[in-house]
């Protein structure tokens, strides 16, 4: 009985214990659910706030497009979609004469754009290499069987199942790594062929410029000195002009010849026979805007310059067809089509345009946005960017779009392009002048913008994607 009345006691005693417990249980899981509530309910109104502060700066960085296409666009006007996309439109009555055989369609007179990826895809170029290297062959995947193969016309393959065969092709124009590096030259000109070149003596100031970049077979004389200047640094070539490279060069030793899309056993014969420094250039692919060796043009100059002026692209009103300057009309690209996608690039602060119509008033560029502005815009679109993708996880800096990482000891990158079967005239040339720069003989924006990448080189790896960058870090760069 004792022992009975022991346990009842102690029953009735661990009673109020128990409830005790459970209040507190219920008390703690409650607070714990009010604090997370609150969490994310915090979160969830931070990035309501971070979606409204990116849409407010984009909107902003369109209203500063659309001021600049209505004050720099000589009738053209920006029709505002959203916080990202525009349209740029001519004005009613514009003569639409360009016919599209393939389509059966006049080239419109209006173009939608979206100024998010446009930001993107241009402030990207500015710290990417656009020369094709052995260290991008190296640490692409599958760079030497597959691409390589893509590089090289009449391989008699589709792939490099035997890679001497492969490197034989490119050797003579593939350096270990990138010979000019971004922000090398403060400013550069890139000059088209249009035929708008003669109505205005643009040659002295394209001679002022610190590089100078030209498109093809273009003469540089006396005869168009005084439109087109004399200077000859840089000259990127479609397939077809790389035929008559010598003929192309002559008179220039040290002009740099990029081939845009493929080298042939050829351009090799020739190549091999030549002082001047050959490559191939390393791009995208635009599948929308102006198309054409100029810009890609653009493309290079702005990989190695920190201002962008154009020449000679057709951009003033009134024409109805491609126009070069040292020949007459041939079929090309849209006017239309080119005239308004180079004034978008413009009024992102991507170049600056030049031509006949421009040059009869004062050039100032107050109407283009800053570079604050368009840092922030980057910012605000890269981050709408990652959103729309449903990936805010991913790094926003400046390596948040590798997709290949690959690593390589820069002392150990002696190798130059080149061939033991050389003619003399190349072998005694300073050709590789360029891939053995020392580092602390380079632009000192430039050896600061390297440190600042960490020694890291960028590239595209395909087509016209954002986050496809192939990137090559260098251990002991600088040193």
């Amino acid at each position: 009985m004792r022992a009975t009345k022991n346990t009842n006691s102690s029953s009735n005693r661990s009673r109020p214990t128990t409830v005790l417990l459970l209040f507190a249980a219920l008390v703690i899981s409650a607070i714990f659910i009010s604090i997370q509530s609150s969490f994310f309910s915090w979160k969830e109104n931070s990035y309501s706030s971070e979606i409204k502060k990116d849409v407010r700066i984009l909107s902003d960085f369109q209203s500063h497009v659309q001021q600049c296409v209505a004050s720099r666009g000589l009738g053209l006007t920006a029709e505002i979609i959203d916080h990202c996309k525009l349209v740029l439109k001519f004005p009613k009555g514009t003569n639409s004469t360009w016919y599209n055989a393939q389509f059966k369609v006049y080239e419109p007179i209006e173009y939608t754009y979206d100024v998010c990826d446009a930001i993107l895809l241009w402030e990207q170029y500015r710290n990417m290499t656009t020369i094709l290297t052995r260290e991008y062959l190296d640490v692409r995947p599958d760079g030497w069987f597959d691409y390589a193969a893509k590089r090289i016309a009449q391989l008699g393959a589709d792939k490099c199942y035997n890679r001497s065969l492969c490197e034989e092709h490119l050797n003579v124009i593939l350096p270990a790594k990138p010979p000019f590096r971004p922000r090398q030259f403060r400013k550069c000109a890139v000059v088209g062929n249009s035929g708008d070149l003669l109505k205005t003596e643009f040659g002295k100031e394209i001679d002022e410029h610190d590089a100078v970049i030209r498109d093809n077979e273009a003469p540089v004389n006396e005869k168009y000195a005084k439109y087109v200047g004399l200077k000859r640094d840089f000259r990127l070539v479609v397939r077809g002009s790389a035929k008559v490279m010598d003929a192309i060069l002559e008179g220039s030793s040290d002009e740099v010849f990029i081939i845009k899309s493929v080298t042939h056993r050829d351009f090799n014969v020739l190549i091999k026979k030549l002082p001047n420094p050959i490559y191939l250039f390393q791009g995208i692919v635009l599948r929308r805007g102006a198309k054409g060796t100029g810009m890609k043009s653009i493309e290079l100059a702005l990989s190695i310059c920190d201002v962008v002026d154009i020449y000679g692209f057709t951009v003033d009103p009134g024409y109805t067809e491609w126009t070069r300057y040292f020949s007459s009309p041939r079929k090309g690209h849209n006017p239309l089509q080119g005239r308004a996608y180079y004034q978008l690039l413009e009024c992102i602060g991507v170049i600056r345009i030049h031509s006949p119509m421009r040059a009869a008033r004062k050039q100032e560029w107050s109407g283009i946005p800053s570079k604050d502005v368009i840092k922030q815009a980057h910012t605000a679109a890269l981050r709408n960017k990652r959103r729309n993708q449903g990936d805010q996880s991913v790094d926003l800096g400046q390596f948040g779009s590798c997709k290949v990482r690959g690593t390589v000891n820069e002392k150990s990158q002696t190798q130059v392009s080149g061939s033991p079967d050389m003619s003399e005239t190349r072998k005694n040339s300073n050709y590789k002048k360029w891939e053995i720069m020392p580092f602390h003989d380079l632009r000192h924006e430039a050896q600061e913008h390297y440190k600042q990448m960490e020694g890291y080189s960028l590239y595209k790896m395909d087509g016209n994607r954002l986050d496809d960058l192939v990137c090559v870090k260098h251990t002991n760069f600088g040193k």
